[in-house]
């Protein structure tokens, strides 16, 4: 057990005092007691009653302090917590490999009949938040339990160009650092981020060339969850290896899902997936092939696992819609409790109250009953 205020500790020395006080009095007592020739005789006239119950009251009396000064340090144990009081922050990538046919009828409306469903899922006290990233990432939900809201949200998705995995990590720690006070933001001077300049700038620490110093990894565990859903690599921006480091500073966990299959098809995307436009086949810019051959439609396994295994949570794959279902119909009974520190004060001040409430009855009743 610890203590979020130890120094209230303090009040707990007012009980050995209290006791102190009383056995001075009854001791007192005695000494000024009129001395009888024939205690027998005394003993005899009064009723008999046992000589423990007129402590006990006073006993109880002193347990209660004990219990509310103990309460009043703020006293916590670490226990299993269920994820559902917390938040959970749906990342969803929307860059346009997520229009590829390899899944029917395309990634993305996959992605979204999962998420909906997912959404649906939860109980009424989840909060969920959605960020949504391509060429940058972005807060589309801040966590809320209004589901309409969020599938509204999920609805409206549309595609643009890049994937920016690190800023989605950064932004989902944003989101949570919003409704949790003990989650610091996401610092992008440490990645080389700046706002409106992808990729961040020359010679900064983040972009290639000059990685950033891994953070130190929390020893609390944030409640919030971050479940990252992507079906390419990291095209632009801080790495996803460097925003982990960040997470795990903050205790925040990340579950990353690798969605598609390594035989990306042409990419459709509908009308109200590209926002109003058509398109048909890779186009220009589409190919997903960058420096070193690799291929950017095709998901990067080694990064997702780095971003779980730094951060605590764990690496899902997903070649098709079933598959993507399931990970995320199966993924409470991987995170569905923590364990984290639990205030129990609340249960001290409730101890305090019936030791109270049962000294003060039992003083009464013994006082008028004798025996």
């Amino acid at each position: 057990m610890s203590f979020a205020i130890p120094y209230a500790l303090i009040a707990l020395v007012t009980v050995p005092v209290l006791v102190g006080i009383y056995v001075w009095q009854l001791r007192r007592r005695r000494r000024q007691a009129v001395a009888f020739s024939s205690v027998a005789l005394i003993r005899a006239a009064l009723p008999r009653q046992r000589m423990w119950r007129r402590h006990v009251p006073i006993a109880l009396v002193l347990a209660a302090l004990a219990a509310l000064g103990t309460a009043s340090a703020r006293p916590q144990v670490r226990a299993e917590v269920p994820v559902s009081s917390s938040a959970v922050i749906l990342a969803v990538d929307v860059s346009g490999s997520m229009c590829a046919t390899d899944v029917s009828p395309n990634r993305l409306a996959a992605a979204q009949d999962a998420v909906r469903s997912f959404i649906d899922q939860q109980d009424d006290r989840t909060r969920i938040g959605l960020v949504v990233f391509s060429g940058f990432a972005q807060v589309a939900v801040a966590p809320t339990t209004d589901k309409d809201q969020l599938n509204r949200a999920v609805d409206g998705l549309t595609t643009g160009r890049g994937t920016t995995i690190g800023a989605a990590i950064l932004k989902s720690i944003d989101a949570i650092a919003e409704i949790n006070p003990e989650v610091a933001p996401a610092d992008t001077s440490a990645s080389g981020q700046v706002p409106g300049v992808p990729g961040g700038l020359p010679g900064q620490p983040g972009t290639p060339g000059n990685p950033a110093t891994p953070a130190p990894r929390a020893t609390e565990t944030a409640p919030e969850i971050v479940v990252l859903l992507t079906d390419g690599a990291n095209t632009r921006g801080v790495t996803p290896e460097e925003a982990a480091d960040q997470a795990a500073a903050r205790g925040v966990r990340v579950y990353p899902i690798g969605f598609g299959t390594t035989q990306p098809t042409q990419m459709v995307c509908t009308r109200e997936q590209l926002g109003g436009g058509l398109f048909d086949g890779p186009g220009q810019g589409m190919s997903g092939i960058g420096p070193g051959g690799r291929n950017f439609l095709v998901v990067d396994e080694d990064a997702l696992r780095t971003v779980a295994d730094t951060t605590g949570g764990e690496y899902f794959s997903a070649s098709d819609a079933d598959q993507l279902q399931g990970v995320l119909e199966d993924l409470p009974k991987h995170v569905v409790t923590q364990e984290q520190s639990v205030d129990v004060s609340f249960a001290f001040a409730a101890l305090a109250a019936l030791l109270l409430l049962g000294g003060l009855w039992l003083g009464g009743r013994w006082r008028s009953t004798p025996g």
